[in-house]
């Protein structure tokens, strides 16, 4: 409450601060013809004065008494005309101040309920990063975050896929201890929506791996938690990212998901920076790009920054039309499978003959793996590191597009 009576209050001081020079304006001491008369009145006693000391004589302070009689006489008609028009009545004046008082104390009530943070007491920039921390540290657990996420509705699966996952998954039981089957299972898993088994077969991995897990592999973990909690960033995942960036601080998806959990435990300034960085080095095409441009405006916003560099718009990847979406959603599961394939049929041979950008390939890959062809995803995904050897932009996108695939290795 305190705070609305000082915007209340100072409102009311420049309103009337305002109308205090609005209403003076009436009081003034007389027109300005009025101190012109008074000088020509000191110039005729002047020109008496210099005529008794002999200094000019009679012809000339004639000639002088003439020209100035003739100047009194203009500002006299003058000073009669401003009398007529002396502006705006008292009434209007009045009027005039009481509508741009509750303009300016209205409008500024208005600007601070529409902006401002009505009925929040007033917190120091200290109290509020106190706040944050400690809304990071005691913030629920991953096991707390899946209980009350909203369960993910996820489309059936074709039976033959559901029947190989099925034996994956009976395999994996009887070789725990196979590092290619428990990366299978974890993408697998994730492929079909069961995100809580996919990062526990993840956990796996990175356990088999030992200290050679790689980044992606912790960051892949974080991930699939983060997706079984409903995009909730928990302590868990924030301790895989953290490993993820330790190995690797350039790595993309792990830079966009520590961006989120920093912008959902009170930091949007710091989770602002994270993400323009991130954006900034993000391949053509890259996934978290794309997800950081649909964020960043409303992110920056809350960060408190107005004038944000033009860093969001990028060209929008290639892919399917609107057209072909529309058709798509319109065919049968065996149709819809049959387009799938003479997309990526067409794809792949345009590669062949003609070459494509890292996306592209990775977009390959990716589409193999759902296609359940691995071992053409494999070759490609081989050929592909040949052809972008030493662009470690291209080359992330297509390991990332591998482990989507199941094929990484």
């Amino acid at each position: 409450m305190s705070f609305w009576v000082l915007i209340f209050l100072i409102a009311l001081l420049i309103a009337v601060f305002l109308g205090y020079t609005m209403l003076r304006g009436r009081r003034a001491e007389g027109p300005t013809a009025e101190y012109d008369l008074r000088v020509y009145r000191e110039q005729l006693a002047g020109v008496d004065r210099d005529l008794a000391r002999g200094v000019i004589g009679k012809a000339d302070a004639e000639r002088v008494r003439t020209e100035i009689s003739r100047r009194i006489l203009a500002a006299d008609a003058q000073m009669r005309g401003e009398g007529e028009s002396v502006g705006p009545s008292r009434t209007v004046t009045i009027v005039a101040f009481a509508l741009m008082g509750a303009v300016l104390i209205g409008g500024a009530l208005a600007m601070y309920r529409q902006l401002g943070a009505a009925g929040f007491p007033d917190i120091p920039l200290s109290a509020r990063l106190e706040m944050a921390e400690e809304l990071r540290i005691n913030r629920p657990s991953q096991t707390e975050a899946e209980d009350i996420a909203t369960p993910i509705q996820t489309p059936p699966l074709e039976e033959s896929y559901k029947t190989l996952l099925d034996r994956l998954r009976e395999t994996v039981a009887e070789r725990p201890n196979d590092l290619q089957g428990q990366t299978l299972l974890a993408q697998h898993e994730t492929n079909a929506g069961n995100f809580k088994a996919g990062y526990e077969a993840q956990t796996q991995v990175i356990a088999l791996s030992g200290d050679n897990a790689p980044a992606h592999a912790y960051s892949n973990q974080a991930e699939m938690m983060i997706l079984a909690a409903g995009g909730y960033v928990s302590p868990e995942a924030e301790e895989a990212l953290r490993n993820a960036l330790e190995r690797d601080p350039k790595l993309g998806p792990a830079r966009y998901y520590w961006g989120q959990m920093l912008s959902q435990t009170g930091r949007p300034d710091l989770a602002y920076r994270v993400w323009v960085d991130t954006l900034r080095d993000a391949p053509a095409g890259a996934p978290w790009g794309d997800a950081i441009r649909t964020q960043i405006d409303d992110l920056a916003f809350r960060a408190g920054v107005f004038n944000a560099p033009d860093i969001a718009a990028s060209p929008a990847a290639p892919g399917p039309s609107q057209d072909d979406m529309n058709a798509a959603a319109e065919l049968s599961a065996e149709e819809r499978q049959e387009m799938i394939r003479g997309m990526v049929d067409r794809l792949s041979d345009r590669l062949a003959t003609e070459g494509g950008s890292p996306d592209e390939w990775a977009r390959l890959i990716a589409a193999l793996g759902v296609l359940g062809e691995a071992e053409k995803a494999i070759s490609i995904r081989d050929e592909a590191v040949t052809v972008f050897a030493g662009n470690n932009e291209a080359l992330q996108m297509i390991d990332a597009a591998a482990l989507q695939a199941g094929i990484a290795q």
